[in-house]
């Protein structure tokens, strides 16, 4: 089964680190995701630009609504995530575990994915 690894962090922390912290937290993760590649178990991996650059179109109007910025205010901020293929939630959690280890101070939400296709078969 392939899980959503949603990675959340206070954005005022993690846009403050310098370029050298920024790369050093990059490498211990790089550490954690390489045996994963190997493996085959990790699919695509994306860092989000900050909530700053993020655009929110709002449906509760008609026409909707589109506004700048990110569509609640939180303490911790999604700011990246991972696909990963794993036997069962244990094996996610380890992979979550590893990843924080990694990178201290953030939050690591698990979702199992569900793939869904449109009958139209367009793509």
């Amino acid at each position: 089964m392939q899980y959503a690894i949603l990675c959340y962090h206070s954005e005022d922390v993690v846009c403050s680190w310098s370029k050298e912290e920024d790369d050093a937290v990059m490498a211990k993760l790089q550490v954690v995701q390489e045996p994963l590649v190997k493996a085959g178990k990790l699919g695509p991996i994306a860092r989000l630009m900050p909530t700053t650059a993020a655009t929110t179109l709002r449906k509760a109007t008609d026409p909707p609504l589109v506004i700048d910025g990110p569509f609640a205010e939180t303490k911790e901020q999604l700011l990246g995530f991972y696909i990963a293929e794993a036997q069962s939630l244990d094996e996610v959690l380890q992979i979550a575990r590893d990843l924080g280890r990694a990178n201290p101070g953030g939050s690591y939400e698990i979702r199992p994915i569900a793939y869904f296709q449109s009958k139209s078969g367009g793509g």
